[in-house]
């Protein structure tokens, strides 16, 4: 029998010393969006990054003073998915924490190392990979494979650019770790500046209070 989503008790009283309560029982992936935890735990996909985004910015109209959670188990995926997602973070006006869980690969590896300064997380079993961005062309005109390799070659120098930047390593140097995959413990992707510190949970309820 399959397993629905739990339903979770929310008070949506706006007076805190009204003694009548009114509670609504909402799904347990709503009631952690209204506390600001987010979750990239699929492929990146048009429907995961639109639906990412889309709570971003709504949670951000909502209340611009909150920061938000962005926790991360995903392999990567579509390389415009990871770059919209990623240009939210960079939008929104709360610091957004990107922590990683379990494995942060290519474009996912982007959005985490993409989370707000000092607030990059991973956790000690976690793993981060990073690589070039590929193309999906398969077959089609001799223009449109042009077109197509030239929006590749502009992506990985943009890529390749931002994790210069928050390595401080020479271009060629994170270029070439780039050609093959390269995975990276947590303490690895601190050294290489994907992250700024390996998370605990003492660390994670200091955060949230």
């Amino acid at each position: 029998m399959p397993v629905g989503v739990p339903k979770l008790p929310y008070d949506i009283s706006e007076d805190e010393d009204d003694e009548d309560e009114e509670v609504t029982w909402v799904d347990l992936y709503d009631r952690l969006y209204r506390e600001r935890a987010l979750f990239l735990f699929k492929d990146l996909s048009p429907e995961t990054a639109n639906h990412i985004v889309g709570l971003m910015i709504f949670l951000n109209i909502d209340d611009c003073t909150r920061e938000q959670f962005l926790f991360i188990n995903s392999t990567g995926g579509g390389v415009m998915y990871g770059l919209s997602v990623h240009n939210a973070i960079n939008f929104v006006l709360p610091d957004v924490h990107t922590l990683c869980l379990g494995v942060a690969a290519s474009m996912a590896a982007f959005i985490l190392a993409g989370g707000s300064q000092t607030k990059r997380i991973a956790f000690p079993n976690a793993r981060v990979m990073i690589h070039q961005p590929t193309s999906t062309f398969i077959q089609g005109y001799m223009e449109e494979v042009i077109a197509d390799t030239d929006l590749v070659l502009k992506l990985r120098e943009d890529i390749t650019n931002f994790f210069v930047q928050i390595s401080h390593k020479p271009f060629w140097l994170v270029f070439e770790d780039m050609e093959r995959d390269a995975f990276l413990s947590a303490e690895e992707a601190k050294a290489y500046g994907i992250v700024d510190s390996i998370g605990d949970r003492l660390q994670w309820h200091r955060k949230r209070k």
